[in-house]
């Protein structure tokens, strides 16, 4: 009988860091929680060091905080923050979607198709971590797309900080079906190499996102005063 091959440390953080940072993203475990050591290692089968490794990365992402005396603890945003982050950010995803449709290969093209394809099937399923998933791929590769490295850094910089913020932003139906709605606009627009509608619509599309969380965001503190 062959025996298992042993995962090395590096290999066992890399898998703690992506599971971990799934379930913050995904709000099982929510903004201000910390991260109790050894629930973690049991639930993610690592040991301490790997899951130590993993918050560090995490940290270095945005989505966890290392604090003295507390250890590590998922990281909140505060409406301001969330509200300048997305300001920014439509402007960077404007730019990329602009000068991606100028760039853009047929194989980028047919790669985004693919995505798209994936993003609905997963939609239709009301699988949201799926199609979560499938939209932020869409998001990175038009972003590749427009061959500028500096943008790129830091779309994903900044994208990282407001991860698990935009997946809340598909927890309303409504809100999910009109980004559907608006992702098959960006692909059309990229086929047609018009780069100034889509600048217009990607920035409408995230400040759309913004808007739902921010809205989400005061409904629950209004409701958190009023208890």
């Amino acid at each position: 009988m062959t025996e298992p091959i042993p995962l090395d440390r590096a290999t066992l953080s890399h898998a703690a860091t992506a599971r971990l940072r799934d379930m913050i993203v995904e709000g099982r475990i929510p903004a201000g929680s910390r991260l109790n050591e050894r629930v973690l290692t049991e639930e993610l089968q690592v040991s301490r060091t790997p899951l130590r490794e993993a918050f560090k990365i995490l940290a270095g992402e945005g989505l966890v905080e290392l604090l003295p005396q507390r250890g590590a603890v998922v990281a909140s945003l505060s409406i301001a923050d969330i509200d300048a982050t997305f300001e920014v950010m439509a402007d960077l995803e404007a730019l990329a979607g602009e000068l991606a449709a100028q760039r853009i290969t047929e194989a980028e093209l047919n790669e985004i198709r693919a995505l798209q394809f994936d993003m609905l099937a997963s939609h239709a399923r009301r699988d949201l971590p799926g199609y979560f998933r499938a939209n932020m791929q869409i998001h990175a590769k038009i972003n590749a797309a427009a061959k500028n490295p500096v943008l790129t850094e830091t779309f994903q910089r900044l994208n990282q900080r407001i991860y698990s913020t935009r997946y809340r932003s598909n927890l309303s139906n409504e809100r999910w079906d009109k980004a559907i709605e608006e992702h098959a606009e960006v692909l059309r627009l990229l086929e047609a190499r018009d780069g100034a509608a889509l600048r217009v619509l990607l920035t409408r599309h995230l400040l759309n996102k913004r808007d739902t969380i921010v809205a989400e965001l005061k409904a629950n503190l209004a409701q958190e005063r009023a208890a």
